[in-house]
């Protein structure tokens, strides 16, 4: 953006406040069917699938249903991944999410665990893990998505809740793609600017800028064409490294 970067029509107070009480009854319908959709989903079936599939965590082995930690409720976060690959060329999409969630102890608060379920190796995405310096429970779901993920598409981020019952695992709702933005402010604030996400699906008006790439910047650019992605990384990796982090995710690679 520079100064010559279209702007909004200037008009008085009056003017401006008439517009916004206007979007602001929108903006409540928009609250009170958020709010009638949440109950709906209160209400849904659910499924039970098999409390004892194996993950793998930090000491090895574990079940689905030890991933609670005790709690009644958990929400698993099916993380992609692309083995072998660097830290840039991993998903910018679920590193922008995951990076969104750091206080747990208001979902604790509420008999719930969060977690990763990466689809991919323990060791190599824990490493990632590490670079990024998350601290958010981890495990490796590598072989055990297909079974959790019952048919659907292995490879892409979900977002599924599940709940206990004793022993007994039920999943009750998941959704992914942009349901995924639930876990996320940085967007929602966007949205509240004048310039909004500034990505090219926006409807905004003529001359807005819409030059940024989904969470991926070449090294110092504020956005980058989506035809050049792959020059850049996902954006939350630039501090990493210029705070001294080693992006190697190989065996022998420093993550500190």
């Amino acid at each position: 953006m520079n100064r010559t970067t279209p702007m909004p029509a200037i008009v008085d107070r009056d003017a401006f406040q008439a517009e916004l009480d206007a979007l602001r009854v929108r903006e409540k319908a928009h609250t009170r069917e958020g709010d009638a959709i949440a109950a709906a989903r209160r209400r849904l079936p659910m499924v039970e699938v098999d409390a004892g599939i194996e993950l793998t965590g930090p000491d090895g082995p574990v079940s689905l249903l030890d991933a609670f930690e005790g709690r009644r409720q958990l929400i698993a976060y099916y993380f992609m991944w692309y083995p072998g690959r660097p830290a840039a060329e991993q998903c910018e999409g679920c590193t922008w999410i995951t990076g969104q969630v750091t206080e747990l102890s208001y979902l604790h608060s509420r008999d719930i665990t969060y977690a990763v379920l990466c689809q991919g190796p323990f060791e190599e995405s824990m490493r990632y893990r590490d670079f990024m310096g998350w601290r958010l429970p981890w495990y490796s779901a590598q072989a055990a998505a297909p079974a959790l993920l019952a048919g659907r598409r292995v490879g892409m981020f979900h977002l599924v809740c599940y709940l206990r019952d004793g022993d007994r695992v039920f999943e009750t709702y998941w959704t992914t793609g942009r349901g995924a933005e639930v876990m996320d402010y940085s967007y929602a604030l966007m949205d509240r600017t004048v310039y909004g996400r500034q990505e090219p699906w926006e409807d905004s008006p003529p001359g807005w800028p819409q030059g940024c790439s989904y969470t991926r910047t070449a090294a110092g650019e504020p956005g980058w064409p989506p035809a050049q992605r792959p020059a850049g990384r996902p954006i939350a990796q630039w501090s990493r490294l210029s705070a001294g982090r080693s992006d190697d995710l190989g065996p022998a690679g420093s993550h500190g």
